[in-house]
């Protein structure tokens, strides 16, 4: 089964896909879009396209592991987003994948504004193998 996986953001949503065999998570696209309805109309196309089955949205845990209200909007799109695209929405715990992001962009010699187009679709990557990870059969 295909998974798609939304780290969503205000300004920039990064999405990822995994290949069929939910072993692999790569990078897809990062989605400049603050509209939230046509960003969620934006990724029922790419879930759509893709044959994305099953679509996965970070949750942003505080560190002490309660939720706060980004978590809370996270949801709710989540939310708004299963009910738009009729595929199931899982959630996961996204603490620390956009920091794990900028390193791994760092390593790599990534700087200026090319990380600032690409950090959201790797952390979406990030986000996708956490949960294929955790959800191996």
């Amino acid at each position: 089964m295909k998974i798609m996986s939304v780290d969503y953001g205000d300004v920039r949503t990064g999405v990822a896909l995994s290949d069929i065999g939910e072993s692999l998570a790569s990078p897809y696209a990062v989605i400049k879009e603050t509209y939230q309805p046509k960003l969620i109309d934006k990724l029922c196309e790419i879930a759509e396209k893709e044959n994305a089955e099953k679509i996965v949205v970070g949750i942003p845990k505080n560190m002490d592991g309660s939720y706060g209200f980004r978590a809370e909007a996270c949801r709710e799109f989540g939310r708004k987003l299963e009910e738009i695209s009729h595929k199931p929405v899982d959630f996961i715990d996204e603490r620390l994948t956009t920091v794990m992001a900028h390193n791994i962009l760092s390593a790599n010699n990534i700087r200026g504004k090319k990380r600032k187009e690409t950090v959201d679709a790797v952390s979406a990557v990030m986000i996708l193998q956490s949960y294929i990870d955790k959800n191996k059969k």
